[in-house]
């Protein structure tokens, strides 16, 4: 046995000495280049922490800290001992990651963020054996970018811009380190003085330090120009490339399903089941029928029973957020039976429940079917307040992932909550949304099934013929033969939205009193509902079936978060007209909006440069707004449809991919080409703004860079001369030293110098320079 140990000893003892050999890898000892890192590090978690409203900056921040000294000091030390507690603490955050993952499948960036932020401080530790520091860089940049995806506000864009100001010093530090240049570590007091008033400091150093602050500048400031222009130009492509969505935590256990004794909408400003409901609303009392006030935070139209009989405004509060790949009108409920002075859903209480699969957040949805061309729409919905609990979605949702166990679906195909939608809850829908083409719609037949007759046909007998009359009259106006319903319908909603006035101090109805017939003949006008709900009538009137839809406007959108901005104030009602084949249509008939609500569009690649524009022209006045349209239309238009164009053709097929290339390597040559112009041309303008003997002297300077004999900035015009006699014959450095002397006496001494001799000078020195023809 003891033979046996003497035999192994040597070598495991050799093994031991040729680890203790190994030379040690090399140490990054640029503390400034530490102290920048960590401070990426530190943005990107509280970016994070500001995107996602989580808290991980209470413990990784001074955790990470604490490694980041820790090694600084431990820097020159194996460390074997840490190394070790530190493999067992990623196994850990493996496991634990591993736990979320499972119950945030839908959605796991800050999933993946939790895991890189724990593995960060883990890392923070074991700095010290690395040289490079990239690993943290990364990990700061991929926390932003979870950041940007996540906020749905600029709540981040100053740590966005702070993280910009780290990186750049750091990344010329870090290129550095990988050059082996010598380390920057500024001393404090020459980080928070100028160098005129520190005593025995080189004035120089500011000026020629990579970290000048004037060229940090610089380079920032045209990192943010890029960065910006580069935003608003690139194309919108289609989708959410990854198929996985955003959807809220699972709702609490005893609200996800739909209890059989309480299946109505739930409205917390206004009436349920006809009784007044005074909570959570200020003490507005909102009767479902008779006369009251509207509530001043709830929309009124969302609820099993429209009441128009009501009368004040909306304070605006901002109660969506919706990120879509088109705008829309976000449809939250459809009526069907008009009461005279009111709405109501048809069959209410037959309602469908849809389950969800046990394992995945989404509903499938029945299609409406449609022989239109359709296009996927994406929409992520986050509620900011607390709304009704009817889910608004484009036209023709396919797919919810919504986070609940089950869902309802009324005879309107209308979807509701189990509850109502709180504040935080995100959900995320599917759409096929059919296009608007004009020429197939009228085409649409004047044929209907029975059961969209009986009901999308009513209306009261009492004013039936008084409306349709007034109806066929208006229609008689028209310069042209309406030959379709499509086009009746167009024309009856201009002019409804033209003859007839919003009036703000509109009088209550009596009991007795219909509404279309008081607006129609009485007031000529009303609120900006009842507007829908007149043309919803007159449509029935002349046999086009029709229905009022209550939802939101697609909102404000901010271009620099990509989310529509919905308030309470953006919701309204609009009418929807149905067409055999095809499905319903939105008509606008109220004053200043849109004949028809925003939808798809056959191409929206530079649809963010087009908001953006709508953005900023809503704070021009309207004649400067008008000038920037007509450009807009005929110039910036002309040119991204010819880019549109060209994208078209490079992309559809292999010979469009090699034209694309040679077209591509072709703009480079003259890009190149044009850049050497521009920088020859703003040399000489530069040179000419220069007295004679300065313009003299850097011409002699540029003369010897092209040849490759550059001046280090640093460096005076005597040393430069000094260095020129090594690299030079005879003649050119005495012609050299003699141009620079005399600039030097020049400059300093102010002595009048014989440019003339001294120009023929640079003359015979730029013909030396030039290589000779060999025989």
């Amino acid at each position: 046995m003891e033979n046996t140990n003497s035999q192994q000893l040597p070598f495991f003892e050799k093994f031991r000495q040729k680890i203790a050999a190994m030379p040690l890898p090399q140490t990054e000892e640029s503390l400034l280049l530490r102290i920048l890192v960590q401070g990426l590090v530190i943005v990107g978690i509280i970016a994070t922490d500001v995107a996602a409203q989580t808290q991980m900056s209470l413990w990784a921040i001074p955790l990470s800290i604490l490694g980041a000294t820790w090694s600084w000091y431990r820097r020159k030390y194996p460390n074997i001992t840490i190394k070790f507690f530190l493999a067992i603490g990623m196994l850990g955050v493996l496991f634990f990651f591993l736990i979320n993952l499972t119950q945030n499948l839908n959605d796991s960036r800050l999933t993946l963020a939790g895991l890189l932020v724990q593995l960060q401080v883990l890392h923070s530790f074991d700095l010290p054996r690395r040289k490079d520091l990239g690993y943290s860089m990364i990990i700061g940049l991929i926390l932003l970018g979870v950041a940007g995806t996540v906020s749905q506000t600029l709540a981040f864009a100053p740590w966005l811009l702070l993280f910009l100001i780290l990186a750049i010093p750091t990344l010329v530090l870090d290129y550095r380190s990988r050059l082996g240049l010598k380390s920057i570590n500024l001393s404090l007091k020459s980080l928070f003085y100028s160098p005129s008033s520190v005593p025995n400091s080189q004035g120089s150093f500011w000026q020629y330090s990579p970290l000048s602050p004037s060229r940090l500048s610089v380079i920032l400031g045209i990192t943010l120009l890029l960065g910006l222009g580069i935003f608003l130009v690139m194309p919108r492509f289609p989708g959410y490339q990854l198929q996985t969505f955003p959807v809220s935590s699972p709702l609490d256990a005893d609200s996800q399903k739909f209890e059989q004794k309480n299946r109505d909408i739930i409205n917390p400003g206004y009436a349920q089941n006809g009784q007044k409901n005074n909570q959570n609303n200020g003490g507005e009392g909102s009767p479902s029928e008779g006369t009251g006030q509207f509530n001043s935070n709830y929309y009124y139209g969302f609820n099993t029973k429209i009441n128009q009989n009501l009368r004040g405004e909306m304070k605006p509060k901002v109660v969506l957020r919706v990120r879509s790949q088109a705008p829309g009108f976000w449809r939250a409920l459809s009526f069907d039976y008009y009461t005279g002075q009111g709405w109501e859903i048809s069959g209410d209480k037959d309602l469908k429940t849809i389950n969800r699969d046990l394992w995945s957040y989404k509903f499938f949805l029945p299609s409406t079917g449609t022989y239109m061309k359709t296009k996927e729409v994406i929409q992520s919905y986050t509620a900011v307040s607390e709304l009704p609990n009817v889910i608004p979605t484009l036209y023709s949702p396919t797919s919810l992932y919504f986070p609940a166990k089950e869902i309802a679906q009324d005879p309107q195909n209308n979807l509701r909550s189990p509850v109502g939608l709180i504040e935080g809850l995100t959900y995320t829908v599917i759409s096929e949304v059919p296009y608007r083409n004009r020429t197939v719609l009228n085409k649409s037949p004047y044929k209907y099934s029975q059961e969209i007759k009986d009901t999308y046909l009513q209306i009261p007998s009492e004013i039936s013929e008084k409306v349709r009359k007034k109806t066929l009259e208006l229609i008689s106006t028209s310069e042209k033969p309406l030959n379709s319903t499509y086009e009746a319908a167009l024309f009856l909603t201009q002019k409804v939205k033209q003859l007839y006035r919003i009036q703000p101090d509109l009088p209550f109805f009596d009991d007795q009193e219909d509404l279309v017939e008081a607006f129609l003949f009485k007031y000529e006008g009303g609120y900006q509902d009842h507007f829908s709900t007149v043309l919803t009538m007159m449509l029935r009137s002349i046999g086009i079936p029709a229905r009022l839809t209550v939802g939101f406007g697609a909102g404000k959108f901010n271009p620099f978060t990509g989310f529509y901005i919905v308030k309470n104030t953006d919701a309204y009602a609009l009418t929807e007209a149905y067409f055999p084949y095809f499905g319903w249509y939105g008509f606008d008939p109220i004053p200043g909006h849109d004949l028809i609500p925003p939808s798809v569009e056959e191409d929206q690649t530079f649809g963010v440069l087009k908001q953006f524009w709508n953005w900023v022209a809503g704070w021009l006045p309207s004649p400067i707004t008008g000038f920037f349209n007509v450009i807009w239309t005929y110039v910036i238009g002309g040119f991204l449809s010819l880019l549109l164009l060209i994208w078209e053709f490079i992309s559809g097929s292999l010979i469009g991919v090699f034209v694309g290339l040679l077209l591509g390597i072709g703009l480079a040559f003259l890009g190149w080409l044009g850049w050497g112009q521009l920088s020859k041309l703003g040399y000489h303008r530069q040179l000419a703004k220069l007295p004679p003997m300065a313009r003299l002297y850097q011409e002699m300077l540029g003369v010897l860079k092209g040849k490759g004999y550059p001046k280090h900035p640093a460096q005076t015009p005597l040393e430069y001369v000094e260095v020129s006699r090594q690299q030079h014959p005879s003649e050119q450095a005495e012609i050299i030293a003699e141009i620079s002397q005399a600039y030097v006496s020049w400059r300093y001494g102010e002595n009048t110098q014989n440019l003339e001799y001294l120009q023929q000078q640079f003359q015979a020195l730029v013909k030396s320079l030039k290589p000779k023809n060999s025989n």
